[in-house]
């Protein structure tokens, strides 16, 4: 069984944390061409999960309606606006494997979205 601390540790050795809280993370991944995309990870304890979010924009700055569309149009990933950042969502129970799959993914939609939608590496 894989443990939020296996996935901390998995992140660790591979990615650049930024921030380490209590059942949170926060890190920078290389998406390539020079560009860069930031991830939180929260512990959901009470169900064994991880979210895994990624922003695209600041949400008031981008067009709300395509970001929708765009986002539905993949297997991985809800838009969702916190704190005036439009993200990219998805939940992934707490299994290593699975996670790394979902965060790549996540990771390569967040930053393609970003660079559509703001033409920028803001995040």
């Amino acid at each position: 069984m894989t443990t939020w601390n296996d996935v901390i540790n998995h992140v660790r050795q591979r990615y650049e944390v930024l921030e380490d809280t209590d059942g949170w993370l926060r890190l920078r991944m290389d998406t390539g061409d020079g560009r860069t995309q930031q991830v939180a990870l929260h512990h959901l304890p009470d169900l064994d999960w991880v979210e895994i979010s990624s922003p695209v924009g600041k949400a008031d700055a981008i067009d709300a309606h395509r970001l929708l569309e765009l986002a539905g149009a993949s297997e991985i990933g809800g838009a969702a606006v916190v704190d005036g950042v439009a993200l990219l969502k998805h939940t992934v129970h707490l299994s290593v494997d699975e996670f790394e799959r979902v965060l790549q993914l996540l990771v390569a939609r967040a930053d393609a979205l970003e660079a559509e939608l703001t033409e920028a590496d803001d995040f």
